[in-house]
């Protein structure tokens, strides 16, 4: 598959369709995993929430829960509720159902742009994505059973893994369990801003639970990960098409669920995005 069509598939995925007013249905990709990826989701929600405000409001942030795995083999319809119209910002809640059940619920926030106080963490110090490896292939080489069909559906993305805490990085006292990586999607997403943010939703739940495992001993392959919410703040827009640092650390982990954050900075150091997960950490039983 070509660099072009792979972004032009994810650019087709994240395409709804129109079924009614604020009523949407989402395409699936050919897979064979057991379910549905949660980024496709969450990203699909966004577009659907986004098609209901006027597009001088940007989203800011969104905040999500997993509700059931999804099932590639049917499409999934999104629900948009208008819960706020405001002068300055709009609530919306969006629910993705399949089979008549709930499977995901999103609650986005919009904000008409403006001017405002400004300030940043700094970005860490790390070696470019020339540095890093290609993370399929060390998903492959670890054995992850679904190392195939996730590169089928990353095809649009590549990803160079820096380290973790047990490989790479420097340990970090206040921070015991991180991972690093460089993320950009592949040549051929448009300019339309919206498409940026939606594609960086899509790749947003790449690995960010792992980063929950990373202080620990154990193949992630051997470990079962399933997330149950998700949430992204937009602090600047960015291309997602364009080397962005996907700066992981898990600050706990406790009764077989792990708590994960992620900082995203550009390549010129600007705090773009920051992303939180908790999920189920479990070790698989042999």
């Amino acid at each position: 598959m070509s660099e072009a069509s792979a972004a032009q598939d994810l650019v087709d995925l994240l395409d709804l369709e129109t079924l009614d007013d604020d009523l949407f249905r989402g395409g699936q990709p050919p897979s064979a995993r057991p379910r549905v990826y949660g980024g496709q989701v969450a990203a699909q929600a966004l577009v659907a929430g986004t098609r209901s405000v006027d597009p001088e409001f940007v989203p800011h942030s969104f905040h999500s829960y997993f509700l059931l795995p999804g099932d590639y083999s049917v499409p999934i319809i999104f629900d948009v509720q208008r819960i706020r119209d405001g002068r300055s910002f709009l609530t919306r809640r969006v629910t993705a159902r399949q089979h008549g059940r709930p499977i995901y619920h999103q609650t986005i926030n919009f904000q008409r742009p403006e001017v405002g106080f400004e300030h940043q963490d700094v970005m860490p110090d790390v070696p470019g994505p020339e540095a890093g490896l290609d993370l399929l292939e060390l998903m492959r080489g670890g054995g992850h059973t679904e190392a195939e069909e996730l590169g089928k559906e990353w095809a649009s993305i590549e990803v160079r893994f820096l380290g973790n805490s047990q490989h790479g990085l420097p340990p970090d006292p206040r921070h015991p369990s991180r991972a690093q990586m460089w993320v950009r999607f592949r040549e051929g997403l448009p300019d339309d801003p919206m498409t940026h943010l939606a594609a960086f939703t899509y790749a947003s739940d790449i690995s960010l639970l792992g980063a929950s495992l990373a202080v620990h001993e154990i193949d992630p392959a051997m470990a079962k990960m399933a997330s149950l919410d998700h949430t992204l703040w937009f602090h600047q827009p960015f291309r997602a098409d364009e080397w962005w640092l996907y700066d992981q650390w898990s600050p706990a982990a406790h009764g077989g669920r792990g708590l994960a954050f992620g900082h995203v900075y550009t390549t010129d150091g600007t705090l773009v995005a920051t992303a939180a997960q908790e999920g189920v950490i479990r070790s698989r039983r042999l």
